[in-house]
């Protein structure tokens, strides 16, 4: 467990390819994040820019194809598969997109809480766990039975057990309504004050409010970044590319601009 702001893990460059009909394609192009305990981090962008592909390789859920992704300083290329599922068992929480994916059929809600306790070799209270997202009444009920905003919270009910060094949730509070979502994202702050490094992909603005920091992805690459009351950041690549936030692209309907160093900042204006 990791209770001061070093970071739990480090990625410089990341690079990941998948297969497709026309050749590998880039979901992630030269990204570099870093991810510390006691935060929450909300990964945002549209559809396909790279969101959920972070994901999986912040839960090591994946290799990077390239670049160099560090857990606690040392480089995850490094570990073999036996030592990654025993980080992800012990270390790791994961919520994914479709809820089920992340529970085991077979048990009831009970004991998916006991289940993950039983993982990450640590006591806990079933009880009080499920009561966090106010399904104790269901605790002998199995997810098939349960709507999908239920399943949704007691997925993130069962990966908060602990609590993880690292909790990563895929649209954690999507398909729920504000009640749920707000004992949601209060559980999933409970964690982060508990030292756990909290990161979410997210589409929803009450998940991104409640975000200490927001990272905003476009077409694989990490476009900005933003802390709670501070400035808007936007990164630089290798060669020197940044891009603009989306509500300063309307400022350039011909995208092409002038670019002048003025003193110790830059300047940009309509090419005429």
């Amino acid at each position: 467990m990791t209770t001061d702001s070093s970071p739990v893990l480090e990625g410089h460059d990341l690079l990941q390819l998948y297969a497709a009909p026309t050749g590998p394609t880039q979901a992630l192009r030269g990204v570099d994040v870093t991810v510390r305990g006691g935060r929450i981090s909300a990964v945002t962008g549209p559809s396909g820019s790279g969101k959920s592909t972070l994901l999986a390789l912040l839960a090591l859920r994946e290799r990077p194809a390239g670049g160099e992704l560090r857990h606690r300083g040392r480089l995850v290329s490094g570990l073999s598969r036996r030592q990654l599922r025993r980080l992800r068992a012990r270390e790791i929480g994961w919520v994914a997109q479709r809820p089920t994916h992340s529970l085991f059929p077979q048990l009831d809600a009970l004991g998916q809480i006991e289940q993950m306790a039983r993982l990450r070799g640590v006591e806990c209270d079933p009880l009080a766990a499920l009561d966090e997202v106010a399904l104790s009444a269901l605790a002998r009920k199995r997810p098939e039975v349960m709507s999908g905003g239920e399943q949704q919270r007691l997925a993130v009910a069962a990966a908060s057990v602990g609590p993880p060094a690292l909790l990563v949730a895929d649209e954690p509070t999507a398909e729920l309504d504000d009640d749920s979502a707000a004992l949601v994202l209060r559980l999933l702050r409970a964690r982060a004050e508990q030292g756990s490094a909290v990161v979410l992909a997210t589409h929803d603005a009450r998940a991104i409010a409640a975000a200490d920091t927001v990272l905003r992805f476009r077409h694989g690459v990490l476009s900005g970044s933003q802390d709670a009351g501070r400035d808007h950041t936007v990164t630089i690549d290798g060669q020197g590319r940044l891009q603009l936030p989306p509500e300063a692209l309307p400022l350039f309907p011909g995208r092409r601009v002038v670019v002048t160093v003025v003193d110790d900042h830059v300047e940009l204006r309509r090419a005429e």
